[in-house]
């Protein structure tokens, strides 16, 4: 005979501004099996959970019922309380009557309702509730990150000094990522190669960090502690046992016009190339679309020219597995296509660029040595608009993105004042909608920009740009002048909306992890754990998990290093005993379950079983590695005869709480 002990939280005021705690209690305790209830105004409390212990003691409680906020925030706590008093923490049921009920009703009638009927679903189930014990698996110390960019470098630097072996995956030919297109970084004007670089070269001679560039990740499986993941390493024709990183067959290649995808397409370069001249690994790679030998087979010229033998023409993809105890998704962002804004001559005129375009024209590495040319007659430019929020905070639809995206204000204000430093006779105009400024010395830096270099800052909005007979037309609205402008430019500078990498969405899917309506990898807590996604074992650093500039990201990285070297530290972790059971008299080894199970915790086996007439006969029924399975409940659903159950979320508890709510 079950004896349940319930416990209402008044949570300060919100759960009892909207919730008569004292009639919820009052009417729990009349429930089958209850033989205590009470209520107190922070139940997670040291009282409160001292207060709990004692009534466990007193009133030889077996089961617990807490009615308080979600599960997410305080069960681990309210178990660990049970536990220290003798009562099996898997006894213990939360009834979410802050975020399920009072958040969202404002009638208090209603809301006391509802948290009734939420715990009496609650008793319903701990009634049917057994003790459950946790195992243990253990813990592959090594961790994988993927994307190579300033946050994967950073989170593998950290988690290198601690003493794992990390591996960095890179879908390009070179870590680094955005920021080795950047000139300069705000607000201290850093050069970003002499902030980036040092960090490449220290991954790279790291003897616990091993980086796989050019690869990308095929297929990930295993849970917390255990992944196996399955890593494509993309063939560069090139061995990379052997380059040296020369550039002699970079410099002989006859193909020379290849758009060059690190310029954005400014310049061209060769077939065979290194994409910039501080790339770690710093090994070629031959670009197989436009490489003729591999086309037609007629060239080989960088072969011929190569002193070392890397060429190989015949090398192809190749497939690795290793294993890992973490995770890290570091893949970043791109600026988002400018195709749906045709108002701005984005794909009329090559004078409109976008702000990482502009980075690459400024860059002493960039297609013109660093001085500013427009790109239509190679002059230079007098007048520049920048035109901000080009598609961001977008009003619904499928044009540009809702969100702000964050860094754009800033470095703006950083182009503006280079230009402006660089080439005094130029006159700069910003359109913007606001100005936002949040980090430490950002608005300084901003201010800087009006006060100190004369940059025009007109709040409006840009409605419509007009090549003509070599010029920009800027037709533009000045909301506080009360006026609409045209402005007569000679280049055009959008600030585009940043979006996470195209290979987010993919990637989220084999990890399992959740992501929101905009491809941001969603955190398992926005303020308790923001760096930690909701499945076990998967971290996020940077600008994968929302908009944010570089110094966030190193520091996030960072945090998501901690961490990773927080879960391999430990020589095993305790297993989810919520996992799933075969009953082997119902099953008819269909593989249904099989099939859906993510983790691959499912097998099936030949059993015999006695028939009729003392017959022997042989079935094949599934068989759960509990070790394995994390306790998503996939089979439970797929299961054709009902026979896949799940401990602690039996389909006979999930029953008995749905009788408990409808009657």
């Amino acid at each position: 005979m079950q004896r349940i002990g319930v416990f209402v939280c008044w949570c300060g005021s919100n759960i009892a501004a909207t919730v008569d705690v004292e009639a919820v209690s009052q009417a729990l305790s009349h429930e089958a099996g209850v033989v205590f209830s009470t209520n107190y105004q922070y139940m997670c409390s040291q009282a409160g959970q001292e207060m709990i212990q004692a009534a466990i003691h007193e009133h030889r409680l077996t089961g617990v019922v807490i009615c308080s906020c979600s599960p997410r925030m305080h069960e681990n706590t309210f178990r660990k309380t049970c536990e220290r008093a003798g009562i099996n923490p898997y006894m213990v049921e939360i009834a979410n009557i802050r975020e399920q009920c009072s958040w969202i009703h404002k009638d208090k009638a209603v809301g006391t309702e509802k948290a009734i009927i939420l715990g009496r679903a609650a008793i319903a189930k701990v009634l049917l509730n057994a003790p459950l014990t946790a195992g243990t698996s253990p813990v592959t110390k090594r961790a994988l990150v993927i994307g190579g960019g300033i946050a994967g470098i950073q989170t593998a630097l950290d988690i290198a000094d601690a003493g794992f072996e990390v591996d960095i995956v890179e879908k390009e030919p070179t870590i680094g990522g955005k920021m080795t297109q950047i000139d300069k970084t705000f607000p201290t004007l850093d050069c970003a190669a002499c902030i980036l670089t040092p960090k490449m070269v220290d991954a790279a001679q790291n003897e616990k960090i091993k980086i796989y560039a050019y690869s990308q990740v095929e297929a990930v499986k295993g849970f917390v502690g255990n992944f196996t993941v399955t890593i494509r390493r993309k063939a560069r024709y090139v061995d990379e046992e052997k380059c040296t990183g020369c550039g002699l067959c970079t410099e002989k290649c006859p193909q020379k016009k290849v758009p060059n995808a690190f310029n954005l397409g400014l310049d061209t370069r060769r077939a065979i190339y290194i994409p910039f001249a501080q790339a770690v690994p710093k090994i070629a790679t031959i670009d197989a679309d436009y490489c003729t030998m591999l086309k037609t087979g007629k060239c080989g010229v960088c072969s011929k020219v190569c002193t070392a033998g890397a060429i190989d023409y015949h090398q192809q993809d190749t497939l690795i597995e290793e294993h890992y105890g973490a995770i890290v998704v570091a893949t970043g962002y791109n600026p988002i296509q400018l195709d749906q804004f045709d108002e701005f001559a984005y794909s009329h005129s090559p004078d409109v660029v976008t702000s990482l375009e502009l980075e690459r024209l400024m860059n002493a590495a960039g297609p013109t040595g660093g001085t500013l040319l427009r790109p239509s007659d190679k002059t230079h430019p007098h007048t520049l608009v920048f035109v901000q929020c080009v598609g961001s905070r977008c009003d619904g639809g499928e044009k540009g993105k809702p969100y702000c995206s964050k860094i754009c204000c800033m470095y703006t204000a950083k182009h503006a004042m280079l230009i402006r430093e660089k080439y005094p006779d130029t006159e700069v105009y910003v359109f913007y909608i606001d100005v936002r400024t949040p980090g430490k010395n950002f608005d300084e830096f901003y201010r800087r920009a009006v006060e100190e270099y004369g940059v025009h800052y007109i709040k409006g909005m840009v409605g419509k740009v007009t090549p003509q007979n070599g010029k920009l037309y800027v037709q533009a609205a000045d909301l506080l002048g009360g006026q609409q402008l045209k402005i007569e430019a000679d280049m055009v500078v959008l600030a585009a909306a940043i979006e996470p990498d195209k290979s987010a969405r993919p990637l989220a899917t084999m990890l399992t992890a959740s992501m929101d309506t905009n491809d941001f990898f969603t955190e398992a807590h926005p303020k308790l754990r923001p760096v930690e996604s909701p499945t076990a074992g998967i971290f996020l650093s940077g600008a994968c998990q929302g908009p944010k500039d570089i110094p966030e990201t190193v520091a996030q990285a960072g945090a998501a290093a901690s961490k990773v070297i927080g879960l391999l530290v430990k020589d095993h972790l305790v297993c989810n005993p919520c996992v799933a059971e075969s009953n082997e008299l119902m099953c008819n080894g269909c593989s249904a379950c099989e099939k859906v199970c993510p983790y691959g915790a499912i097998t099936y086996i030949d059993k015999e079983f006695r028939g009729p007439n003392r017959t022997t006969l042989l079935r094949r029924i599934a068989q759960v590695n509990p070790a394995v399975c994390q306790g998503c409940g996939a089979c439970t659903v797929a299961c054709p005869s009902g026979a896949m159950d799940l401990k602690g979320f039996s389909n006979g508890q999930i029953m008995a709480e749905v009788d408990a709510i409808c009657r």
